[in-house]
């Protein structure tokens, strides 16, 4: 099996540590560097080019992950980045979406869930040609503009706000709509392939148009945990 040679960017040495262990236990991929500054991981990337995947932390010493994505982006635009992180402020999450991430996983996490993670960008590699034939090219370009709102108009979606997929939201529905219980965000993007974070955006969009119900479950350090439940009428 191939290996997907992997930096990891943390600035905690115990977090780190766990991290490669962690990635040295998943099949198909492999430790290449460790960093515990932002400057620190743009070197290993200049030296070692074989990396594909970067595992990268929001709080470093000498800068903030988002930013070391976009200069990654910007310089090393076919690596990965996976942010495994305890930030989980909108402001964050949305400038590393709006960078282009591959994943985004908060701290604290099961291993299992680490481990589905890795899974899902090895398979995406493994799936991605090097060269796109014209129709599939066309087809990205159709769902990119569905899920932005840009280009040609495509067939009648019941006036979805920009940045929505008429697909992603019929996924969604059907996932609650099949549960005759309350299911959380976590279990809807579990279900539907999708990111919490999307999964969370399309099931507020159902509980505005009426189609969920949101039903707040307290947990035992008493904070409220959103469950959702398919209205039905």
């Amino acid at each position: 099996m191939r290996q997907i040679e992997t930096l990891i960017v943390d600035d905690d040495p115990d977090v780190l540590a766990m991290h490669e262990l962690f990635v040295a236990s998943t099949d198909g991929f492999r430790v290449a560097a460790t960093a515990t500054r932002a400057a620190e991981a743009l070197a290993c990337l200049e030296a070692n080019a074989g990396i594909e995947l970067i595992l990268l932390d929001v709080h470093l010493p000498d800068g903030n992950g988002v930013e070391v994505l976009a200069e990654v982006r910007a310089r090393f635009s076919q690596v990965g980045v996976i942010m495994i992180t305890a930030a989980a402020d909108a402001p964050t999450v949305r400038g590393a979406i709006g960078q282009g991430i591959d994943g985004y996983l908060v701290k604290p996490f099961a291993v299992g869930e680490f481990r589905r993670r890795l899974e899902m960008f090895r398979q995406a590699r493994i799936a991605a040609p090097e060269r796109l034939a014209q129709s599939d090219i066309d087809v990205l370009l159709r769902e990119e503009a569905e899920s932005t709102g840009s280009g040609p108009a495509p067939a009648p979606t019941g006036s979805l706000p920009k940045g929505y997929a008429q697909a992603t939201l019929d996924l969604i529905a059907d996932a609650v709509r099949g549960v005759d219980a309350d299911i959380s965000a976590a279990e809807v993007a579990e279900a539907c392939g999708v990111s919490r974070v999307s999964a969370r955006r399309y099931l507020d969009l159902l509980e505005r148009r009426g189609q969920v119900e949101l039903r707040p479950r307290y947990g035992s350090a008493g904070r409220p945990e959103h469950r959702y439940r398919w209205v039905r009428r």
